[in-house]
Order: C-alpha cells, then structure tokens, then sequence
C-alpha cells in the first residue's frame, strides 16, 4: 500500500483531503443487562459541534420509579437529574471523534447503566492556502522519501522500500548526501523527527523505532511502540513527539518512554481525516501531507481541526515523471528562512516555497 503508484489530483471539492465518508447516524439505544432502561435517541442527532446541546433523557419501558440518573460524557460527568428529567448537556471544546454516553440509573433502591455513542465533528471551516515558489533544486530519484527535516543547515532524510531504507544527510543545493546509513533490510523506513539532537525514526510495519545521534548518525537504541499500529509520519513540539499511523489519529508520546501521552483525532468539518504521512511542527500546528495526493493540510494538534488546505499539484506537474516516480511526501521547514522544502518519492526536484 505505501508504495502504491497511485497520484491523484485534489481540489478543495475533490476529497482533498483523503476523507473517509461517514454515515450520519447515531450509535446508541444499547440497553442495560436487564433490558430496563436505555439512551432516548429519538432527539439526538449523529453529529454534533462543540458547543451545541445535547439532550439526553432515557427510555424506561416498564415504567420503573426512577430516583435520579447521572449522566456521563467519555467518563467525566455532566450532569444529575431527579427523576427521569431531562438533561440538556452542552457539548465543551475537546476531544472530536466518537464519545461514549453513559446514565447511571438509581432506581427502586437499586442502580443500572445505559450507554449509547455520538460523533463531535470539527466547527472549524478550513482555508485555502496559497504559495510562492522561491527555489528548486534537484533531488536524488533513488530516495523514496518518507521523512524530511532541517537540523541546523543540514537536511535530514528518511526514506522507505524494503532493502532499500536509508536516513542520510544532505546538501539540499545539490540534492547530494555526504552522510548516509542504511537500515537492515527487513525494515521499510518511515517519518524522522529529530529532538534534543537526536533523530527518531519510525518504520512502517514492524513495531519498531529508532534513535540515532543527529551528529554522527550512530544509532543510540530501538524501541518498540507503545502499541501495535503502523509507523507513519513523526514531529515533535518543544516537550513531545507527534506520531501518525494511517488512521485519523495523532498520537503525543513522551520522547523518553516513547509512551502515549494522549492522541487526538483529526477532522476536517464532519469527515475524518486519514493517511495523514509526512509531519512538520511550525509556530504550534502541523503541517500534514495526505498520502496519494497533493494535499497539505495544516491543523491544530490540540483540537485535531484542520484548519487550512495546500493544493500542490502545480509544484507535481513540474517534475520530470518517469514509470518509478510515485506521489508528493516530505515536508521539512527552515526556521532561517522561513520556508517549507517539498518533495515527493523518487522525484527529480525539490521545492522551497512560502506559505501565504
């Protein structure tokens, strides 16, 4: 699948963003072990913005004496009622994705649980954004680029391919390396990020990590996930990394443990975005390369809204294609200059632009 020939043109209408469509229904109506009461889906909708009201009542069909239900939304409380009133509970900023209802029920000296799920959705409409093409430069068609970030004056690569991944150093005005390892072949090599001097490298399907020594590229140690999903693209802020794994989600890791610290999911109004490949951390977002397409999105790494959309297929059209030259990855910024270096996977030409 990673190295798929796959290239598809996006547009803002055109499922520029890789989305997975989803069906507008509600999840719920899940009764209790002893069938007495359930969540009243009648008046809840499948998709909800934060800050909208969700109101939750319960179905009790044998007409129970209800004392009181607490309701709870992903395991924090939001609310207690007398009796079976209603609770209009306002929906607060946090996490958007699938969140879990719970009604504890108190009834007849006795208690019961109902549960039931909704979907928060972004409220955030996103941007398009533009670009100005300041340099290009040439770039080795034998990397299948897979990471890409400036350390100091140095670009750092990670490519893929099955006895093929290297991490390499290079002159980006040449597109030459003048330092390079390679991974054992039994690895495909994924997204770098390097952090307190370190590069961290994922690979694709083995479980596994690496940390090397950003000055010489010796490799300190491997790490195995903190659980069993593909590695993917990697950045990192001034006290965590950010690791993607195919999915809509972006996990935070503790770069010591390499242990989630807490994940969010990304979407772009009411889709879910996924194959979120190449990370770039700038000025507190990220810019994320959607995989087989020419599409950048930038979004907030604390809400997981995407706030802004990069159509690059004008940078796709200037490459020299031949039948090995597969899709647009790698996004490395140069705090120096303030400009963003693009690539893609066995291409000929490496661009620096502006982002407007």
């Amino acid at each position: 699948m990673k190295a798929s020939k796959l290239l598809f043109a996006t547009t803002l209408g055109v499922a520029a963003l890789a989305v997975s469509s989803l069906a507008i229904s509600c999840k719920g109506n899940e009764k209790t072990e002893n069938n007495l009461f359930s969540i009243d889906f009648s008046n809840i909708k499948g998709q909800y913005k934060p800050g909208e009201t969700l109101p939750l009542t319960l179905q009790n069909p044998e007409k129970k004496q209800i004392d009181s239900i607490v309701y709870y939304l992903n395991n924090e409380k939001v609310g207690t009622v007398k009796g079976d009133a209603k609770l209009d509970a306002i929906l607060k900023e946090g996490r958007l994705g699938y969140q879990n209802i719970k009604a504890l029920v108190y009834y007849e000296g006795q208690n019961a649980e109902a549960t039931g799920q909704i979907e928060v959705i972004s409220p955030v409409k996103a941007k398009m954004l533009s670009f100005e093409l300041v340099n290009t430069y040439p770039h080795d068609t034998g990397s299948y680029t897979q990471g890409l970030e400036f350390y100091k004056d140095t670009l750092i690569e990670g490519t893929g391919q099955y006895q093929q991944s290297v991490l390499r150093k290079n002159d980006y005005k040449t597109g030459k390396a003048y330092k390079q390892i390679s991974l054992d072949g039994k690895y495909f090599g994924e997204g770098i990020t390097v952090f307190n001097n370190k590069i961290y490298q994922l690979t694709w399907r083995e479980n596994t990590g690496f940390i090397y020594n950003a000055g010489n590229l010796n490799k300190i140690k491997e790490f195995q996930y903190f659980k069993d999903i593909q590695g993917w693209g990697l950045t990192h802020d001034d006290k965590n990394l950010y690791q993607s794994d195919g999915s809509e989600k972006i996990y935070k890791l503790d770069p010591e443990t390499l242990k989630e610290v807490s994940s969010v999911n990304i979407y772009a109004e009411d889709k879910k975005v996924k194959e979120l490949n190449e990370l770039e951390w700038v000025d507190g977002k990220i810019y994320a390369n959607i995989y087989q397409t020419n599409t950048i999105v930038l979004l907030d790494p604390v809400t997981g809204s995407v706030e802004g959309l990069l159509d690059l297929t004008a940078l796709s059209e200037k490459i020299t294609r031949t039948p090995e030259t597969d899709v647009l990855n790698g996004i490395a910024y140069n705090p120096k200059t303030k400009t963003f270096f693009v690539t893609g996977k066995l291409w000929d030409k490496m661009f620096e632009i502006r982002i407007k």
